[in-house]
């Protein structure tokens, strides 16, 4: 799935989930054939939990938590049974690990407009420079935005924007090598080589679970 709002966008690949805060407006895109489980919790028992949106890995423990939780219509805490499902994933909740797949969209109209032509395709070998200069920026002042905006280089933006197109492609079943190239590689084994960088694992292994990706 890919998360929008109006911060940016997270993508969630298999065995995954997103963490969305109360009164958060999002949209949600889906890529391949996805199953989709949702929780929703009080406010006052998750204070303690991030006030952003994130993605983060979910534990086998987590997952047949969830799966349990989702056979009930609702849970509440006059049932001693229900009391300790709800404390047990709050607690797993507090102890997951985020993971580096989301991209803030910039809120400057200059550094927008560079963010939506690096998005419109994200295979485009196109300078940055010359990227800059179409939006009537130098790519100073531009870089600048971005690390105020995002906290990214507009390099490192545009290679997490290239990681995010990839796993949608790879979660919609598509071959390493058409993944690699959509997103702007040259070579599979350099698509390897980042996605081993950013998320610590090469792609086959990161959806063993799910049996998408093909060579």
């Amino acid at each position: 799935m890919t998360v929008r709002t109006s911060e940016g966008s997270w993508v969630v690949p298999a065995q995954r989930a997103v963490w969305i805060p109360a009164r958060t407006r999002h949209s949600i895109s889906i890529a391949g054939a996805v199953s989709m489980r949702t929780l929703y919790l009080r406010a006052r028992l998750v204070k303690h939990l991030p006030r952003n949106c994130c993605v983060v890995n979910v534990s086998p423990l987590l997952q047949e938590l969830i799966l349990h939780a989702c056979g009930f219509r609702a849970l509440g805490r006059r049932s001693k049974l229900h009391a300790h499902l709800i404390d047990f994933i709050i607690d797993q909740l507090k102890t997951v690990k985020t993971v580096p797949l989301q991209l803030r969209s910039p809120s400057d109209p200059r550094a927008a407009r560079v963010a939506a032509l690096l998005q419109s395709d994200p295979s485009d070998s196109t300078a940055l420079d010359e990227v800059c200069k179409e939006v009537g920026a130098s790519k100073r002042t531009i870089e600048r935005i971005f690390q105020q905006e995002t906290h990214l280089s507009v390099g490192r933006w545009r290679q997490q924007l290239r990681l995010m197109r990839s796993l949608q492609l790879l979660a919609a079943g598509e071959k390493i090598t058409h993944a690699a190239l959509e997103a702007g590689y040259s070579t599979p084994s350099a698509f390897i080589a980042m996605f081993r960088k950013a998320l610590g694992t090469t792609p086959r292994r990161y959806f063993a679970n799910s049996a998408l990706v093909k060579t």
